[in-house]
């Protein structure tokens, strides 16, 4: 029952981000978090433009509440906006606009390595595009563009952003994933180099150099 029930709620958590994508993509989806509190639900919307979403006297933010509420039997949403600091370091972003751009018939490949070129633009330590469907003619295939350092496996991997999206095309549908490792992500392998007084390294080796002679 436990496993059911899970298997629901995570059903209901992607249908309700396939509706705000849709309701608020022009605003630049950056992703969704819902929290849940004895009172009602909060329902913290990360977008690139923040004005698009709450509208005219907040007109907007109240239908989506409404929305929320009646067809995925959220309690009481309650919906905070807040922007991000810099669209190219996030994953959910990226991925949408690389969809846009292929649906308004950018060649992938361009597309891809302009998405590639922002994010290590923006300063992230590794990026990685990766799209799939019928990109050029009938039969289907996937590429892959990666840049810098991308962790695949293991503790490090847990600080991935990761962000999906897909465009609508002539002859199908086109699959996209984004993945970035941010700037302030510190790796296993990661060298320090400590920068190291010299006046004072001379002047503590003359130090110790008296104390033995005295010890003799």
């Amino acid at each position: 029952m436990k496993e059911l029930k899970f298997l629901k709620e995570n059903i209901r958590r992607q249908l309700i981000k396939e509706y705000l994508i849709h309701e608020i993509g022009d605003a630049g989806f950056g992703g969704v978090e819902i929290q849940r509190t004895p009172q009602n639900t909060i329902v913290v919307l990360r977008v690139e433009r923040p004005g698009l979403v709450i509208g005219r006297r907040g007109s907007k933010i109240k239908s989506i509440e409404s929305t929320l509420e009646k067809k995925f039997n959220l309690t009481s949403p309650l919906i905070k906006v807040e922007g991000t600091e810099d669209p190219g370091l996030n994953a959910q972003i990226m991925a949408e606009k690389l969809a846009r751009s292929i649906e308004k018939g950018w060649h992938f490949r361009r597309a891809g390595h302009s998405i590639l070129r922002r994010i290590m633009d923006s300063g992230a330590r590794g990026g990685q595009v990766r799209m799939g469907g019928k990109l050029t003619g009938e039969r289907s295939r996937s590429v892959k563009y990666t840049a810098g350092k991308v962790i695949s496996s293991g503790f490090p991997s847990e600080s991935i952003d990761k962000g999906y999206a897909a465009a609508m095309t002539k002859p199908g549908i086109i699959g996209v994933s984004v993945k970035i490792l941010r700037k302030d992500v510190k790796l296993p392998d990661d060298v320090f180099v400590r920068k190291i007084n010299l006046t004072e390294v001379i002047k503590d080796g003359r130090n110790e150099g008296e104390i033995n002679t005295q010890d003799d």
